[in-house]
């Protein structure tokens, strides 16, 4: 299959899934996730109807934006400190922060810029050392603390990442964890300009159905679109 045809057939799934759930497929944003593909293959993508972008390395992101068409683009890996001012401004959304330090560099260079950059707070559910993220038990502190320090960072719910699975019922708790989370945030009464909890982006090629299922209103596609990663 092309990357047309994989990104339709995703695309399609994504839909099912969300009406299987009674929601609005239009509600759910189909992020396809580009590390190790080119910019020839993600401008497939956005030929067949891809919008969202998502990229783990701010090098790769770099070298791949200006080659890429129009798009809204993503930072959805761990990103450190000292190349944040790499990416505000050309990105929609940094999924990752996993620290109220982060925060802080994103809104200074935010600031800077003159603009308000949209965040997620990455919880790690089952707390691995391997994986960056937060302890869901701190996240009513960490997200209070971001809202009060950071007038130029507005955060917009949460990203997820489960343990891998073979299986992607073994990921569905993970999703339940971090579904009734995001819906607990939404009744947190913090500024509107700095805490607009709207987006959960959770699931990817394996399960990005039943996080669909669970609430996710973003997805993170890779290899079921673009093929295995090229690791050089």
């Amino acid at each position: 299959m092309t990357i047309s045809e994989r990104f339709a057939d995703i695309k399609r799934r994504k839909d099912e899934a969300a009406v299987r759930s009674g929601r609005n497929p239009e509600d759910i944003t189909l992020l396809a996730v580009t590390k190790t593909h080119g910019a020839e293959e993600i401008n497939q993508a956005i030929s067949a109807g891809a919008t969202d972008i998502g990229e783990n390395r701010v090098q790769e992101f770099l070298e791949k934006y200006p080659q890429v068409n129009p798009v809204r683009w993503h930072l959805i890996g761990h990103l450190q400190t000292n190349k944040v001012k790499s990416v505000v401004g050309k990105v929609v959304m940094i999924h990752s922060v996993d620290s109220v330090r982060l925060a802080r560099e994103i809104d200074k260079r935010s600031g800077a810029a003159g603009l308000t950059t949209d965040i997620l707070i990455e919880i790690n559910s089952a707390m691995e050392e391997s994986k960056s993220g937060i302890n869901p038990k701190d996240l009513r502190q960490t997200v209070e603390e971001i809202v009060a320090e950071c007038a130029h960072v507005r955060i917009r719910g949460l990203m997820c990442i489960p343990p891998i699975a073979a299986d992607p019922e073994d990921a569905r708790p993970y999703f339940k964890e971090a579904a009734a989370l995001f819906n607990e945030m939404k009744g947190w009464s913090l500024p509107r300009d700095r805490f607009l909890p709207d987006v959960l982006s959770m699931g990817m090629s394996g399960d990005f159905e039943a996080a669909i299922e669970e609430g996710a209103t973003i997805v993170r596609v890779g290899s079921s679109i673009f093929g295995q990663r090229n690791y050089r």
